[in-house]
């Protein structure tokens, strides 16, 4: 079996991990069993390119026993633990994934899975649907999955110019993936980094969120309930709107930049806080980037106007400007919650992933029947991943009555 990871010795470290990860992942382990008895991917390569962690151990783990072959590779160059790498391959997962790559090994690595000429590819960004549609126009898989909003951004732009050639699950799309791992998870997460990084005291600090979708609205409220004065910088006049009735400030990127202790980047666009904004910004000021690519910080010009760079403690690098300001970058500006900490709890990655394990099904049994396009999952889907989450919860679930289904469905009973 071929692989490339950073350490195999790693691998018993990794199992405890992926085994600590599964125990909070109740739905995808209900998935799994289905999927052992079933075998709905029997027969199928499914390649991956997700974050190389114990939640996407757990999935990689769930689709195998639905019958596929799987392989793994990072879809970022800092969200691979190595040690989950391990336990992986001496579970015979070819993976090709370490941390902290380059860039020319992190698309050796993509291009090593789809050499593989995968039947599903299973995407966190998009980049390997990309490749396929530009430079491996040989492969043609029944289908892909996209995780996360930027992926999915950019699948939409492919459609949108009629380049998408083949059928795509948007999973970010589903309600129990981004309604909770972006808003939950990524709140969690990217405040777990940051302190990780820093060890900073958030209560009665002033951070800003550049983005406020669902990632942004977590940040957001994750940052406030540690104490924060939040404000919010925005383009979208309905989620400006909305973060005002939240609570937040809602400001320019301008004004943000002269008042905040911390700014964390959510918007899965390129160069947010840029010159204008470092210019002006205090000493000590932190940035973080909670968005897919580490293009939010414009950090080669950041890079152009420092005298000096360091590092003073690990995932975090210190900007000494020419006017002795010292601006502090975590995580190299990449994907905070993952750079600088474990990522999204297992808890909401029990949902998200049972998403991508039912969305390979779904394109397993339409295999060459579906045009190229987005799909998303149907709301029947949707509501039993949620069934099955609040019933790990031990939650209660109310009932309709029948007199309560025949009022909703009809019209004539008004008073």
């Amino acid at each position: 079996m071929k692989y490339d990871i950073a350490d195999p010795s790693l691998a018993d470290e990794g199992a405890r991990r992926i085994e600590w990860a599964g125990r909070r992942m109740p739905v995808l382990k209900s998935i799994a069993e289905r999927f052992a008895k079933e075998e709905p991917l029997k027969g199928l390569m499914v390649a991956a390119c997700l974050h190389v962690t114990a939640e996407t151990a757990n999935l990689m783990v769930t689709l195998r026993e639905g019958g596929a072959k799987v392989a793994l590779c990072a879809s970022n160059p800092l969200s691979t633990q190595d040690d989950v790498a391990a336990a992986l391959v001496a579970d015979n997962i070819p993976v090709f994934a370490i941390r902290g790559e380059d860039d020319e090994s992190y698309y050796r690595h993509i291009y090593t899975v789809l050499d593989m000429a995968p039947d599903i590819t299973m995407d966190d960004g998009a980049d390997l649907a990309t490749i396929l549609h530009t430079q491996r126009t040989d492969l043609s898989p029944i289908g892909s999955t996209e995780e996360t909003t930027t992926g999915v951004i950019r699948l939409r732009a492919m459609a949108a110019e009629g380049t998408l050639r083949l059928p795509v699950v948007a999973v970010n799309d589903s309600a129990t993936k981004h309604l909770f791992d972006n808003h939950y998870g990524t709140g969690q997460s990217a405040m777990d980094g940051i302190i990780r990084a820093t060890n900073m005291l958030i209560a009665g600090s002033t951070v800003a969120v550049i983005g406020y979708g669902d990632c942004g609205q977590g940040v957001a409220s994750r940052a406030a309930g540690l104490g924060a004065r939040v404000v919010v910088v925005e383009v979208d006049p309905i989620r400006a709107l909305t973060a005002a009735m939240d609570g937040h400030g809602v400001m320019t990127a301008d004004d943000a930049a002269r008042v905040a202790d911390v700014f964390i980047t959510v918007t899965g666009n390129k160069h947010v806080l840029r010159k204008q904004h470092f210019d002006v910004m205090k000493d000590g000021a932190i940035m973080a980037n909670a968005g897919h690519f580490d293009v939010e910080l414009d950090l080669e010009v950041l890079g152009e106007m420092a005298r000096d760079r360091r590092a003073p403690r690990r995932n975090l690098e210190q900007y000494e400007m020419a006017d002795g300001r010292r601006l502090l970058v975590v995580a190299e500006g990449r994907l905070v919650n993952l750079g600088a900490a474990e990522g999204h709890p297992a808890d909401v990655m029990d949902m998200s992933f049972s998403n991508q394990a039912l969305a390979a099904e779904w394109l397993a049994q339409r295999a060459g029947t579906l045009e190229p396009a987005i799909y998303t999952l149907s709301a029947d889907i949707d509501r039993e991943v949620a069934r099955l989450k609040l019933a790990s919860m031990g939650a209660g679930l109310e009932e309709l009555t029948e007199e309560q289904k025949a009022y909703l469905s009809g019209w004539r009973e008004g008073t």
